[in-house]
């Protein structure tokens, strides 16, 4: 169960911190044996530690760690437990010929497990993690951590070898879907592996007449068809990213799926849009935000923006400052990725100035000059008591940027204050109300698609929110038709 032993420094140092973990049979059998390379890794082998050691985990990165060898478990007492973590964490056999264990002597001593392909033994030339080993026929729990640690997959370092360049290509594949999206499949898997194993199913292969009730029993909790929807594409895609034959598109679930909004539409289910802050909705917003704060100051620019830019909440909550410029006509702010742009060529927004109170350019300024911020992201958190006066102490704004989550709720907190139904508001409110200002305007539809930077004009009417249907009838102003 144990392929090697490696000494770091020290050899009696090493083995001093190791000696006083070790069950006392181990004891004295390494007492009688000393340091021989030859005996000590059977002894190890069946060594009992105590306190148990830190299991490392090594050639696969894992989503949400950016260690080399990230730690996988902590606490492990013997060798046979490493190795069946290990095995469990990464969707193999126990006895896999291509996972090793390594127990690694130091001043504090760690099992190291690393899984390897055949052909990754011809090339030593090569650090780059192999992709991990499909977890078909594996525990939901396993299937759920390999599509988590596989979605979590970088780009490798180029070194010229084939093998590299493939997982590279892999890599990339990964990177096509918006991280949203990646998110919303980490939690469609998350919830059909944990479906899967309340009720001792398979999930991966998963059988169609399965996915069709896990469906079904999701939408009975409550969750939108839309819902659905992504939770049927994320099963979708898991299935190809190991490699399994593809059950979603079986007739079956798609009955189901058109039984589920069907039903849904007759019993008056319809999707919750936000609503839209329009610029009379904005300003009502802004005049209550208190500017000698510096949240008031920080909000204010971001309403302003979000806005005239009609932006998502997640491109609110990617800007930084490399990202702007200030131009004789107001602000230019070029997004690098945006959910619009598919093929990653960057977006250029225009925010100009205007003649009132609500000018965006203005606020970003006047946001800038007071938290001192000249690098990184725009729009940070801020402790609930900083001033304006306190012109952007470093213990007050912090260095990451607003989640976009964080975003709805400001706009949210903001319409509250101004009197509104604050859940009626959120992320997309500013944008929907940014189009629906312009439309109430008479701006061509063109350009309020230019604004909007969307591929067609059907998404473009969903982000509309049209008035009075009488007023707005085609032949409302035509008495020829009247009797």
């Amino acid at each position: 169960m144990l392929d090697e032993v490696i000494v770091h420094g020290r050899k009696d140092r090493a083995f001093a911190a190791l000696f006083d973990r070790c069950d006392r049979i181990t004891r004295h059998r390494l007492a009688e044996a000393g340091s021989a390379a030859d005996t000590l890794t059977d002894i190890l082998a069946t060594a009992r530690l105590s306190p148990g050691l830190e299991l490392r985990l090594s050639g696969i990165g894992l989503s949400g760690s950016n260690a080399e060898d990230p730690v996988i478990a902590h606490d492990v007492p013997f060798a046979a437990r490493a190795r069946a973590l290990a095995a469990e964490r990464i969707g193999v056999a126990p006895d896999d010929p291509l996972l090793s264990l390594a127990l690694h002597l130091s001043a504090a001593p760690y099992f190291l497990a690393r899984y390897r392909r055949a052909q990754d033994e011809t090339i030593t030339h090569s650090d780059v993690p192999p992709p991990l080993p499909s977890p078909a026929g594996q525990k939901p729990g396993v299937v759920a951590r390999w599509f988590d640690a596989t979605l979590g997959t970088t780009v490798p370092q180029r070194d010229g070898s084939l093998e590299t360049a493939r997982n590279s290509a892999s890599a990339y594949a990964l990177q096509a879907k918006a991280d949203n999206t990646r998110k919303a499949y980490r939690a469609g898997v998350r919830a059909w592996c944990a479906w899967a194993d309340r009720h001792g199913l398979p999930c991966l292969p998963a059988r169609s007449a399965d996915i069709a009730a896990f469906l079904a029993d999701e939408r009975g909790r409550g969750l939108a068809p839309s819902t659905l929807e992504l939770r049927r594409a994320a099963i979708t895609y898991l299935h190809r990213l190991a490699g399994c034959a593809v059950p979603t598109a079986d007739a079956a679930i798609g009955e189901t799926m058109t039984g589920i909004r069907r039903t849904a539409a007759r019993d008056g289910f319809a999707p919750r849009r936000k609503a839209a802050a329009t610029h009379d909705v904005l300003a009502a917003m802004i005049n209550t935000i208190d500017l000698t704060r510096l949240a008031g100051m920080r909000d204010r620019a971001l309403l302003l923006m979000g806005f005239y830019g009609a932006f998502r909440r997640s491109e609110l909550a990617s800007i930084e400052i490399r990202h702007v410029a200030l131009v004789s006509k107001g602000l230019l702010v070029t997004l690098p990725q945006s959910k619009g742009d598919r093929q990653g060529k960057g977006v250029e927004i225009a925010l100009p100035y205007t003649q009132d109170q609500y000018c965006p350019v203005k606020a970003y300024g006047a946001w800038l000059a007071v938290s001192g911020i000249q690098t990184g992201p725009v729009f940070r958190r801020i402790r609930k008591e900083s001033s304006a006066a306190s012109h952007g102490d470093a213990r007050e704004i912090g260095q990451q940027h607003l989640t976009d989550r964080s975003i709805a709720r400001i706009i949210q907190a903001r319409a509250s204050a101004a009197g509104l139904d604050g859940k009626t508001f959120g992320g997309h409110s500013l944008k929907r109300g940014a189009l629906t200002t312009g439309m109430d305007a008479g701006a061509h539809p063109v350009k309020l698609k230019r604004l909007a930077r969307h591929a067609t004009y059907a998404a473009l009417g969903d982000y509309l929110e049209l008035g009075d249907p009488f007023d707005e009838h085609a032949l409302s102003r035509s008495g020829e038709y009247s009797r």
